[in-house]
């Protein structure tokens, strides 16, 4: 391997662990506010409280009130039934007495009413004012471990960008442009390369582009611009799946399966892609990925009946059944791009299926079917 690609794959390392200190140092203020807002709430929970045990005490005093005015209001009628003349004043004091009475006992009652809910009140007021002990000493806590931990990552931010820039220097200075250009865009300078892939950006390389990565020459990929490196180790790992993949008898697809893959090499506008069905209560579902990145091109498409019948135009003389089955939950987890897995797993199944074409072609030519020789007519 290069000596500047192998510094770089120190900076890259580097600044991978920078960027996990950096959002790292950012997320602890936004931990700490989110329980400074919790804060704010209990502490809102609490000022309620006890403005409603407020309420309910200046209510109580406006009823007490209320009932002593009726009480001297009670004492004035009495005081004039007693030099009342007509029988008729009598009664009109004594009825308005009555009501007096009546206003007394609604508001003794409103006020025996507060006197039941005010036991509630003070709960309320109690169990907030312990919420919000809780909280303080928990965000106190929060404050110190965050202070803590900041203090610790900025140390170790120091030390990472120590790191980085001595590993930069180490490099061509062109090399660490093109490098910090790809970085903004991509997020990665560098990708490794596995069983002849660019695992930046998943597409297959060219067999020289392959070689001379293998060989430690400096090459960057054509689809994403980022510098390859080569790790003997991993790719023989990969390499030996492949094969093992390769050797294992292929099954071949039931044609009654509900999930059905396939291999296209032709499709209008897009070219190679791998198309996947699956059918379900009646209707067909259709998603499309790119044979080579295995990006998802377009959305998920819905038609009434099978795959066959809903998506007749997608079916042509180059197309190949795979196999590959993955239910609902998983592919709607698998997002807007095919995991590496189940990618390598379709592509190994369409070179088995190739190589199984190319065996029956081959056997129909040694063996080939015996007709009746057609003798020329005699002259």
């Amino acid at each position: 391997m290069l000596p500047d690609v192998q510094n770089l794959i120190e900076v890259q390392g580097a600044d991978k662990e920078i960027r996990r200190l950096q959002e790292e140092v950012a997320a602890l203020p936004r931990r700490v506010a989110a329980i400074e807002e919790k804060l704010a709430g209990t502490r809102a929970v609490l000022e309620n409280a006890k403005l409603a045990v407020k309420a309910d005490e200046a209510a109580r005093r406006k009823y007490e009130t209320a009932i002593l005015d009726l009480q001297g209001k009670i004492s004035k009628y009495r005081d004039q039934s007693l030099a009342v003349k007509t029988n008729d004043q009598y009664k009109a004091l004594l009825h308005e007495i009555q009501f007096a009475e009546q206003d007394i006992r609604g508001n003794e009652d409103k006020i025996l009413e507060l006197m039941v809910n005010a036991e509630a009140r003070e709960k309320s007021v109690k169990a907030a004012e312990a919420e919000l002990r809780a909280e303080m000493a928990e965000i106190e806590k929060e404050k110190a471990d965050a202070r803590q931990r900041t203090a610790e990552d900025e140390k170790q931010l120091a030390e990472w960008n120590a790191k980085r820039d001595k590993a930069r220097t180490g490099v061509n200075p062109d090399l660490v442009r093109h490098y910090d250009r790809v970085v903004k865009f991509r997020g990665t300078g560098l990708a490794e390369v596995r069983a002849q892939k660019c695992m930046g950006c998943q597409v297959m390389l060219r067999p020289q582009t392959y070689n001379d990565v293998r060989n430690g020459e400096m090459v960057i990929c054509e689809s994403c611009q980022r510098i390859l490196y080569f790790n003997p180790a991993n790719d023989e790992v990969a390499v030996e799946a492949a094969a093992n993949a390769h050797q294992r008898k292929r099954p071949r697809p039931k044609s009654d399966a509900p999930q059905a893959w396939f291999y296209r090499p032709d499709y209008p506008e897009h070219g190679e892609v791998l198309l996947g069905f699956t059918n379900t209560s009646g209707n067909a579902s259709r998603r499309i990925y790119d044979f080579n990145t295995g990006r998802m091109i377009g959305d998920v498409l819905n038609r009434e009946g099978s795959y066959r019948l809903g998506f007749p135009e997608d079916f042509t003389d180059s197309t190949v059944r795979l196999n590959g089955s993955w239910d609902e939950e998983e592919l709607d987890a698998w997002g807007t791009e095919m995991p590496m897995t189940a990618l390598d797993f379709l592509h190994f199944d369409l070179e088995a299926a190739r190589s199984d074409r190319r065996k029956e072609h081959s056997t129909k030519h040694e063996h080939p079917a015996t007709v009746p020789t057609e003798h020329p007519a005699a002259s």
